[in-house]
Parts: C-alpha cells; sequence; structure tokens
C-alpha cells in the first residue's frame, strides 16, 4: 500500500509539472510567433508558418497526452527540450529586434548645441557680466533667438545682438577684441577649424543651450525598388550630433532586378542648399550643419527624385564595419601615399584594415583628380562593404554585425523594412551588381558660400549633362531596367 500510495504522489507530482510546462511553453510560444509575424522574420519560403505549425502541433501533442496521462516522462522531456529550443529562439529574436529599434532610437533627431563664448584669458565668466554679444542673425537667427530666449528666463538678462556676417566673422571679431562675446553654433564650429585648428584653445563657453532639430519620417517603398541616402559624417562621437557631410551617396536598391546603383555627389558640389541655407547655392557638404533633412532635401531637389531612407555613418562606425567584416578587398587604379606617409596604395588588388580603409576613403589630396577621386574610392570601399553583408556568412552574423554598430549608426529604416531585405535575400540568394556614378563638374574658387561668406573657398560647378544622365540612371534602377 505504502508503495503504490509513493507511485501515486509520484504521478500526481509528474502530472502537474506537465501541466506548468505546458503553460510556460504555450506562453513562450505566443510570444515568440507574435515577434515573428509582427516583425514579419523569417517571411521566406513560408518558413515562418511552417515553424508556427511545428510549435502548435507540439503543444497539441503534449495536450493530448497530459489530458489522457500517458506517457510522462516522455511528455516531460518533449516539454523541456521545446521550452529550451524556444527560450532561445526568443532571446534571439527579441534581440534582434531591440537592435533594430535602437538604430531607430534617435532617427527622429538631430542634437548640437548653442553657446556664448568669450576669450580663454577673459575674466567674463557669466552672461550676467555682458550687455551684448556678436552673432550671424540672418543665417542663424532661430538658433540664436532660442539662447537668448533662454537666457532671458532663466539667467533674467536680456542681452543686445551685435551682428556679424558668419560665425567665422564674430570669432575673428572676438579675437580681435572688437566684441567681448559671441555666440557659437555647434554645427559651425568645423568651419571655423578650417582657418582656425586651436580655435577650441583660444575661447571659454560661459552658458551652453543644448538642442535637438526635428527629423522627418521615413518615406516608406510601396515595390522592390527604394532609394537610401548614405551620409558619412565628419566627427567621431554620437551618431545623433548635427554635422557636416562628407560622403553623400544615393543607394538606389532594386531587389528584383538584383541591382544598385550608387550616385555620389561630390562634397564640393555648388548646389541650392535646402531648409536652414534657403535654397541659396553653397558646398553640399554644409547642407548637413542644418540637419540631416536639410541633405536630403538638397538631394532630393537636385535629382528630382524621393529618398525614402537615410543612414548615417561617423568615422567610428566606418572603423567598427570594416574590422566586423574582416576587412574589405578593392581594386585600386592610381598609386599614391596618404598626404601624412602613414600608408601607400599600390596599383592592383589591395586588402584594406579599418584603419588602411578610413585613410583610403578619406584622402583626396594625393590623387590626380581631387574630390572626384576620392568619391570613386568611396564607392569601391561601400560596393565592397555591400558585397560582404550580402554574403551567406555575413547574415548568419548579422545580429552580431547589428549590435556592433548599434550606437554608431543612425537610420529611420524601420525594423520591419529591414527583416524584408534580410528575408528577399535569404529567398532568392545571389550576389548584387553594384554600379557606381558620380556627378561631375567644374572646379573653381571665388563662388559666393552661404554658410561662410567671408571665405575663399573651392567649388565644384555641376555639370548639366552629368547630372540630367545621372537622373535617367536613378530612374532606369528604380524601373528595373
Amino acid at each position: 500500500m505504502g508503495r503504490r500510495l509513493k507511485e501515486n504522489k509520484t504521478s500526481k507530482f509528474q502530472q502537474s509539472f506537465n501541466i506548468i510546462l505546458l503553460f510556460l511553453y504555450i506562453v513562450l510560444t505566443c510570444f515568440l510567433l507574435f515577434l515573428i509575424f509582427r516583425y514579419h522574420i523569417l517571411a521566406v519560403s513560408y518558413f515562418n508558418l511552417i515553424l508556427s505549425a511545428i510549435m502548435v502541433f507540439i503543444a497539441l501533442v503534449a495536450l493530448f497526452l497530459i489530458s489522457n496521462r500517458k506517457a510522462k516522462k516522455l511528455t516531460l522531456i518533449m516539454l523541456l527540450l521545446s521550452i529550451v529550443a524556444s527560450s532561445l529562439a526568443l532571446v534571439g529574436v527579441h534581440q534582434f529586434v531591440s537592435l533594430a529599434n535602437h538604430l531607430n532610437a534617435t532617427s527622429n533627431y538631430s542634437s548640437y548645441s548653442i553657446s556664448v563664448a568669450v576669450l580663454a584669458d577673459s575674466e567674463i565668466g557669466n552672461v550676467s557680466q555682458l550687455s551684448s554679444v556678436t552673432a550671424p542673425t540672418k543665417t542663424d537667427a532661430e538658433n540664436i533667438k532660442k539662447l537668448l530666449d533662454d537666457i532671458k528666463t532663466s539667467q533674467n538678462k536680456d542681452l543686445k545682438v551685435e551682428d556679424s556676417s558668419s560665425y567665422l566673422a564674430a570669432y575673428k571679431s572676438l579675437l580681435a577684441g572688437e566684441t567681448k562675446a559671441i555666440v557659437l553654433n555647434s554645427v559651425f564650429e568645423n568651419l571655423i577649424e578650417q582657418e582656425y585648428p586651436d580655435h577650441a584653445q583660444k575661447i571659454k563657453k560661459i552658458y551652453t543651450k543644448e538642442l535637438t532639430k526635428t527629423v522627418e519620417a521615413p518615406k516608406s517603398s510601396q515595390n522592390k525598388a527604394f532609394n537610401i541616402y548614405i551620409s558619412g559624417i565628419d566627427t567621431y562621437g554620437p551618431i545623433s550630433s548635427v554635422s557636416r557631410s562628407d560622403v553623400n551617396i544615393i543607394m538606389t536598391v532594386n531587389q528584383e532586378t538584383k541591382k544598385i546603383l550608387l550616385t555620389t555627389t561630390p562634397r564640393d558640389a555648388y548646389v541650392p542648399i535646402a531648409d536652414g541655407g534657403n535654397n541659396q547655392n553653397d558646398k553640399l557638404t554644409h547642407a548637413g550643419i542644418y540637419g540631416v533633412d536639410a541633405s536630403i532635401h538638397t538631394l532630393e531637389n537636385l535629382y528630382g527624385i524621393d529618398l525614402n531612407y537615410y543612414a548615417r555613418l561617423n568615422f567610428t562606425s566606418f572603423l567598427k564595419l570594416i574590422d566586423l567584416l574582416g576587412g574589405v578587398d578593392v581594386y585600386n587604379d592610381q598609386e599614391f601615399t596618404l598626404l601624412q606617409g602613414k600608408y601607400h596604395f599600390p596599383v592592383g588588388n589591395v586588402h584594406l584594415d579599418s584603419e588602411q580603409a578610413l585613410g583610403f576613403v578619406r584622402e583626396r589630396y594625393s590623387l590626380a583628380n581631387g574630390d572626384g577621386d576620392r568619391g570613386r574610392n568611396q564607392q569601391k570601399v561601400i560596393s565592397a562593404i555591400i558585397q560582404k553583408l550580402t554574403s551567406t556568412e555575413a547574415l548568419k552574423n548579422f545580429d552580431g554585425i547589428m549590435e556592433s554598430l548599434q550606437d554608431s549608426v543612425q537610420t529611420n529604416m524601420p525594423p520591419e523594412t529591414m527583416v524584408s531585405l534580410v528575408n528577399t535575400q535569404l529567398a532568392s540568394g545571389g550576389k548584387y551588381t553594384v554600379i557606381t556614378r558620380d556627378l561631375k563638374g567644374t572646379g573653381r574658387m571665388g563662388l559666393p558660400s552661404y554658410a561662410m561668406p567671408d571665405s575663399e573657398l573651392y567649388m565644384l560647378e555641376v555639370d548639366p549633362n552629368s547630372l540630367e544622365t545621372l537622373k535617367t540612371e536613378i530612374k532606369d534602377i528604380m524601373e528595373g531596367k
């Protein structure tokens, strides 16, 4: 009797434990299937449906066995293995979704700051000691007003503004002793650095206001063809920082024809700058100082297209990406040495690690055609990256790549679209044909700059015939020709 009673207790315990395991498995399965269908994960060759059917089948079999009090040990083992598998899958899927959302986290805004600055050795340490500041109200009126309004509210100080033609002109007047204090927008500091590399050591900021700029939502594509604006910004650190865009590439992707067109617009291209540039002609790179929207709208207006998504990479992320891919291989068509002499690149196929690749895409002074050749070198490296990223091995390590870049890449491409691209590549396989093009023009000095009216800058006057040719090529790729 005692032995039978003990066996009954064991049997009841196994039965109860199996019920708990089944409940846990159903909960995990529901969460996993929700994420899979919410983000269309593995939506290729009906794999998501097959997986769902298998998971439901396991639950039904377990329910049948538990209800009929059969094969309790087998049920226990089956449920434990299924829970482990579901848990691992759920962790992986959740990690991917979290990473994709992280890349989107800052996509709807850009950050920058605006300050009141004085000379480094000035006795002035607070805005309350000032009666006026010098600032370029004609080119940056909105941000200057935000700063002065904040000072009035928080410091109860109403500062008068002495107008200057630009931030560079204001800085020069500060150095010359013509003014005691200036307003300084952080995104314009790179422009000042071109003439005064040590400017940061010559001043001190006595009041700073952090600002953000809203970025438009993506223009979702309804078909298998779309345009991505790739922006390479000239700063290290936070990817959300407003900065000049030294790399400006339109990536036109057609998933059906397996074609990618990379269209490079040189940073020095003299074009109407949208938004904060007031449609005045200036170097394309200066569009970035008004936010990523200004760069997008400038290129949209120039080529007569919609840029569906954007991706911003700074130099930090560039280094990380090349390292993750184990370097890249490119064909170098002209021998050159970096201006600093650190690296030498012979003619022929060359393997580039992260530091070499960064030098390869940034150098222009040692190249025969300057910025034009630099743009073509950038295209070569991006093409090499695309080929590696679309390989089977890279897709297997997709989560690792995404995780390593999460703090250095900013994109407004929704997670669902990212997953769709992966699904399409898994379903079709094969490599993309990458075509590279660049906008041609004639370089010259003497053209006026809206952002830097006091400076003599190199500009590239756009060749109208080249522009029309590129417009046609982009349209053809979009239409599957």
